[in-house]
This record gives C-alpha cells, structure tokens and sequence, in this order.
C-alpha cells in the first residue's frame, strides 16, 4: 500500500506542475506586422536531406518582417542530392548562400557540430542574431520575426522555441511527445527561465537562437564539440558563463517532424540516449523512477484489489492528466482524438522509451551507433 501512495503522490504533484505550466508558462507570441527584428543570420546543416530541405527553404523564403535576412545551407557531405534540390528550391533568391563539405567530421566531433561550426564561420557574425535550424522544421510566416523579437525582449542569450512535436507512425506517436513531458512535467518553467543554474536549462536543437556575440564568448559549437546533446551543452555553457536561456512553447509557428517512422525514430535515440544522464548509473536512476512514478500505479489498477487499487487509478490518472497539460503547450490548437489516446498509451510510451534505453546502451558498448551513415 505505501509504494503505491507514494507514487501516486509523486504522479499527482508532477500533474500539479505541467498543469502550472500550462497556464503560467506564456507560448511564443507571433510578432506584430511590421516590427523589424534587426539582421538575422539563418544557418541550416543538411546531411541527406533532400526530401525534408525544399520545404524549410520555402518557409524561408516566406518569412515575413525580417528585412535583414541571410541563410546559409552547408550539404554536410550528403549521399543523396541535398545539394541539387536545395539549389532548385533556392532559385534566384540572394538571401541564400549554399555550400558543400565533402570531408568527414575531425576527430572528436559530432558531425552535426562541425557543420554548426563551419557554419558560425561563414557566416562571420560577430554580433546580431545567429539561428540554427534542423531541416525538418516549419515555419509559419512570422515565425523567424517573432524567435528574433523575442530574443531581443528578453535579453537572454539564448532562446530555444519549442517546435509542435509532429508524428505520422505509431511509434512516433508514443515517444515524441515524451520529449515535451519530460521537462513541463519536472520544471517550473518560469522559474527554470530566469534561473542561470544549468540544471535548469531546456534547449531544442531544432530551432535555436542566439545572441551572436554571446555565441562566439563560449566558443560556439567548438565548445560542445563531442556532446551528443548539444543543445542543452550549450544551454548549460552560457549559464555557467553567466548569461540567461529561456525556452518557450512555439505553438503553431514552429513544427517538427523529427523521425519519420519507427527504424529511423530507433536509430535517432539509440544513437544519444546512453549519454542522456552521465551514463548507464544516471539512466539507471531514471529507469527505476519511471517504473514506480508511471509503472506501479497503473499495474496495480489493473491487477491489484480495494484501496490498493483505488490509488493505483489514481496515480494513472494523474500519469495521463500531465501528459494532456504538457501536449496541450506545445499547440495552441485544439488537441485531437490521438494526443488524447496517445495519453491514455502513457504506460506503453515509457515502455517505449525504456526499451530504446537499454537499446541505446546495447549498441554504445558495442560500439555500434551510427546516425545519417556516420558512427557516433
């Protein structure tokens, strides 16, 4: 009887905070017609992704109210023709610059890093805003004017805008909304924002943000040249520096469509959730929490009898209430049927997400992660 009053507690006080955040955090809000954020220096690393690029460089070139824009697309030694479609969907347009790197990372980096890196470097921005874009985000029209607003209003050196998790699988449907759940649900988000511990830091590497000159201070990307989650690395590295981040929900100005079916979602955490916690004692640590918190309740209001099972219900409950909240911040449209059956799936996600750990530390000691055709 105790376990189970615990973890429901513990499931009803998470529930009490992403509900808090739900309604105490504020979403991005779309910059007004006609405010002008300053220059704005876009930079896209592209590996394989001719089937995603054309998309996001037509959102690009929609992009309203950011009179003083620049992208540069590097093709990080692709296999299929970023290049060429990238070129295609370009067209005449002089606010872009495309290039091409045909050498493996150094030793030592992340790829995506290096290519962040070459980027920095040819975009030679010493101050202004520097934003670093995966290729499968979407922008709404005024979704770049209201990131470069926003950075700028804050005075943080660091905004992280939290693209709508899309999903098109089932599996995508039961671990990407996780990724939102996982800080709403751990954080006091108004309060994480104006903190400067590092523990606090939210980041996305979708869609981030800089104050050019703060970037350069820590090094940029060189900083956090091996990290595997370097979007939090930088995060935290501005914080121990001595500057502000701040993360805020995008609602429908920003979307992702991180994985595209089940084989490339396996391959996208198994390639980083070993290091997700320091290691396999952190993730440890982490896997016997998410069994008491959002295993043991449920089991027992399956399984279990009387009072027992009338906390196990509730803990469930409270389980599935924190994941509506937290899906319910990243959109400000109306949740549909599937993010409600997606929650109710809570006990299946962390399943999920648990076996992806113990995969994602299998494939580590064999030394056989891999992402985009290059080992990690």
């Amino acid at each position: 009887m105790l376990p189970v009053r615990a973890a429901t507690l513990l499931a009803l006080a998470r529930a009490g905070l992403t509900l808090y955040n739900r309604y105490a955090f504020p979403r991005l809000a779309a910059a007004a017609p006609g405010s002008a954020p300053g220059p704005v220096t876009v930079c896209i690393p592209a590996r394989n992704e001719s089937s995603r690029l054309p998309a996001l460089i037509a959102d690009l070139r929609a992009q309203r109210d950011v009179a003083d824009l620049r992208v540069l697309i590097l093709d990080d030694d692709s296999t299929d023709d970023t290049f060429g479609v990238a070129r295609a969907a370009i067209g005449d347009d002089d606010r872009f610059a495309l290039y091409r790197h045909t050498e493996a990372p150094p030793a030592g980096w992340v790829g995506k890093q290096s290519a962040c890196d070459r980027l920095a470097a040819l975009a030679d921005v010493p101050d202004g805003v520097l934003v670093f874009l995966d290729a499968d985000v979407r922008l709404a029209p005024e979704a770049l004017a209201s990131a470069a607003l926003a950075l700028r209003t804050s005075a943080v050196a660091l905004l992280s805008p939290w693209p709508h998790q899309l999903a098109g699988s089932a599996a995508e449907l039961l671990v990407q909304p996780l990724l939102c759940w996982s800080w709403a649900a751990l954080l006091p988000m108004p309060v994480a924002n104006r903190s400067r511990r590092p523990s606090m830091a939210v980041a996305c590497g979708q869609f981030l943000v800089f104050d050019a000159a703060q970037y350069h201070r820590i090094g940029g990307h060189a900083a956090v040249a091996a990290s595997l989650t370097e979007d939090l690395a930088l995060a935290r590295a501005l914080r121990r520096s001595g500057a502000h981040t701040a993360a805020l929900p995008a609602g429908d100005l920003v979307r992702c469509r991180m994985y595209r079916g089940s084989a490339e979602l396996d391959a996208g955490y198994t390639r980083w959730l070993w290091s997700a916690y320091g290691g396999a004692a952190g993730s440890l640590a982490v896997a016997a929490a998410l069994v008491f918190v959002d295993l043991l309740p449920p089991a027992v209001a399956l399984c279990g009898h009387g009072r027992v099972r009338v906390w196990g219900a509730i803990g469930y409950a409270a389980a599935v209430s924190s994941r509506v909240s937290a899906r319910s911040m990243e959109t400000a449209a109306p949740l549909r049927r599937t993010d409600l059956a997606v929650a109710l799936s809570h006990p299946v996600s962390i399943a999920a997400y648990l076996a992806l750990t113990v995969r994602s530390h299998r494939a580590h000691r064999r030394g056989a992660t891999r992402w985009r055709g290059r080992p990690v």
